[in-house]
């Protein structure tokens, strides 16, 4: 671990409403699993920044139908829970929550390539201004 890094604590996201918060925020592709980061709002019964939840990084997982039966939907959702145990507190930005979506080549890809895919997705995630905004037109303009 460099220099200067922090150890959080992941939390696991049980609610809908974490999802689709996370649904509508910056997400990046790979090739392995789709992540997606939401910062959590003071208002949502979150603690603020610099007090004692704020050390907090909240991980979410979801497998559909679409990486197969509930077997492997199972195996890939410990695959990520594992990814998310080894990197996520260390990497991971406290105050936010991540939601790993798997894809149906998560099964096959070997663990390295995974553990690939989830850093640099942290690393593009990290930087201001990149990753895909999930808000339509219609919420820029105040529509719903």
């Amino acid at each position: 671990m460099p220099p200067g890094d922090h150890t959080a604590r992941l939390r696991t996201l049980r609610k809908r409403r974490d999802f689709l918060a996370a649904a509508r925020a910056k997400r990046c592709a790979s090739p392995g699993l789709v992540v997606q980061k939401v910062r959590r709002s003071p208002g949502g019964g979150v603690v603020p920044v610099g007090a004692v939840g704020a050390t907090e990084v909240g991980v979410g997982f979801t497998a559909s139908k679409k990486v197969g039966n509930a077997v492997a939907r199972n195996r890939a959702k410990r695959r990520m829970r594992a990814l998310a145990a080894e990197i996520l507190p260390h990497r991971g930005q406290p105050g936010c929550d991540y939601v790993l979506i798997a894809r149906q080549a998560l099964l096959a890809r070997p663990y390295g390539a995974l553990r690939g895919d989830l850093l640099s997705c942290l690393d593009r995630l990290g930087k201001e201004g990149l990753g895909k905004d999930r808000r339509g037109k219609h919420d820029r303009q105040g529509r719903a």
